[in-house]
């Protein structure tokens, strides 16, 4: 009795690590794209970049060069920063919202709400992006 209880509480924990990824699924999606994006940032890698704006990104801007510039110059703290730390993610209806937290080189905190939209084909892209400047300072 005692060991098939045992067992029994040794298979629920097993299983309860793969029971949340897969809840998380879509959410740890979308955190794989975003950093994705900013390693092609860091590299200035503008074509890399781009192909994780989605496609109502990508026709206000049809050129990757094009992008990055816009990146660069309305979203410096994103493209160049110190720090980032990821914060809450919420999903409903085929967009998934997360929060990150960037750091840039002189220390000030950001905040980065992005939308990513479900692509037909099952994938998530980055469909927007709203930056706002923190009141506190980072270390």
């Amino acid at each position: 009795m005692t060991r098939s209880l045992a067992l029994g509480l040794l298979l629920s924990l097993a299983t309860a690590p793969i029971a949340l990824a897969q809840d998380a699924t879509p959410a740890a999606d979308a955190r794989h794209i975003i950093e994705q994006q900013l390693a092609a940032f860091e590299r200035d890698d503008a074509v890399e970049a781009y192909s994780y704006a989605a496609p109502e990104i990508q026709a206000l801007f049809p050129d990757p060069n094009q992008f990055l510039t816009m990146v660069d110059s309305a979203y410096a703290p994103v493209h160049h920063h110190r720090s980032v730390e990821f914060g809450p993610t919420a999903e409903q209806d085929g967009m998934i919202a997360e929060t990150v937290i960037f750091t840039d080189g002189e220390g000030q905190v950001w905040t980065a709400l992005y939308k990513l939209r479900k692509q037909p084909e099952g994938g998530w892209k980055v469909a927007g992006c709203v930056l706002s400047k923190s009141d506190q300072k980072g270390l």
